[in-house]
């Protein structure tokens, strides 16, 4: 077994806090991903009070262009959506605008685009928006087709079968998770935990929820591990757990499946006080992914384990990240639009439309004759690329002799 598979639970967080660190100084994006604290924190300061209060509805809480992508549902439909709801929230819209924002100036620095293309990303991400509040109808078929970018985007996103999500860690003839830098070894505890979960009934529906499997199908829990995912859910519980459905089925993604568990765990994002805010983290997440994004928070379920909260979902093949690793002038802009679209009808299909018409009126104000777009919106994600980019530069100098060994 070699040092990585043998990451002990007690070991887990030392190993954790190393990975997230070396991760956070590949890039200045990396870096906003994964501090989200720094993003709240300026919130409560004096340019963050300054964002005018949107009507309180379902957010985010942690909008960056990595927390978005193609989403599908258990009728195997397809679309770009918010796909982390992890800090999800009843809170100020505003606060995702600025976020997702923050997110694609920082991928156009990155891509080594001239300064000029962060004022059109705000213009555009704005315009977006706006668009989508303005459809009296914001249901999936409805909806604007993306751009030719989004449509590649989607089409591989339909293509993906079973074993392009499975190839990494499952083995046909004996399937299984191989344990190594992504998954390590659970203790007896976690094991008993994982199994007692997928032996209720809750369990079980989940996991047969999906429209190519029988509803009263029987599952059997073949595998699971720990699994290092991420940047931002440091020390909290994130499982893989691979299932095999039996009965007479002909397709892999029929006979097996790869189950997310991850807790949710207290959210820093701020919010309003409000009886539709469950006070379980667990129900906090999938009430909000229903809101936000009703094809992945249809199939989700909130659960506890090992007496903490938890929230699990089947993991599909057309589920995937979005990654930019080097975005054109027309590219960055194309994309801000079509990401604040998938925004705007995340946010719009929460109000009726006297709520949106006010907030779209709102939404008009403060724009300039150099800018079309709120002057709070640019100022706040300018004041936010100063501050994440001198953090990063001295996150980089801390971390400079790990990073190298990294590479």
């Amino acid at each position: 077994m070699t040092a990585e598979q043998s990451v002990k639970p007690p070991e887990r967080q030392l190993v954790l806090e190393e990975r997230r660190n070396l991760k956070m100084a590949k890039s200045a994006e990396s870096f906003v991903r994964g501090t989200t604290f720094a993003f709240y924190k300026w919130l409560e300061s004096t340019n963050g009070r300054s964002v005018p209060d949107g009507p309180p509805v379902w957010i985010c809480g942690d909008c960056h262009v990595g927390n978005l992508g193609p989403v599908a549902n258990s009728k195997g439909q397809v679309e770009i959506a918010i796909r982390d709801l992890d800090q999800t929230v009843i809170g100020n819209p505003s606060h995702d605008l600025i976020r997702l924002g923050l997110s694609l100036a920082m991928a156009a620095r990155g891509s080594d685009l001239p300064g000029v293309i962060t004022a059109k990303i705000i213009e555009q991400l704005i315009e977006g928006y706006d668009k989508a509040l303005s459809h009296r109808s914001l249901a999936y078929k409805d909806f604007e087709r993306p751009t030719e970018l989004f449509k590649v985007v989607l089409k591989q996103a339909g293509k993906r079968k079973w074993h392009q999500l499975a190839q990494d860690w499952i083995e046909d003839d004996k399937p299984h998770i191989y344990l190594g830098k992504r998954f390590w070894p659970l203790s007896q505890t976690e094991k008993k935990e994982i199994e007692r979960l997928f032996e209720t009934e809750q369990g079980r529906k989940l996991v047969t929820c999906l429209h190519n499997r029988k509803d009263d199908a029987k599952i059997e829990l073949l595998d699971a591990a720990y699994w290092m995912k991420g940047c931002s859910s440091l020390g909290r519980l994130r499982y893989a757990v691979l299932i095999h459905v039996k009965g007479p089925t002909h397709k892999k993604e029929e006979k097996f499946c790869l189950i997310d568990i991850k807790e949710a765990d207290k959210p820093e994002a701020p919010h309003v006080k409000s009886p539709d805010l469950p006070r379980s983290n667990d129900r906090r997440v999938v009430t909000g992914a229903g809101k936000l994004s009703p094809f992945l928070g249809n199939r989700m379920l909130a659960a506890k384990l090992m007496d903490r909260s938890v929230f699990v979902r089947e993991l599909l093949p057309q589920d995937l990240k979005l990654e930019f690793d080097q975005l054109s002038s027309d590219d960055a802009a194309s994309v801000a639009h079509f990401l604040a679209l998938v925004l705007g009808k995340a946010h719009g299909r929460q109000m009726d439309l006297p709520t949106r018409r006010k907030w779209r009126a709102e939404l008009a104000k403060a724009r300039g004759k150099n800018l079309n777009a709120p002057s709070w919106l640019w100022s706040s994600v300018v004041d936010l690329i100063a501050i994440h980019e001198t953090a990063y530069l001295d996150h980089c100098r801390k971390y400079a002799n790990q990073a190298a060994k990294g590479k």
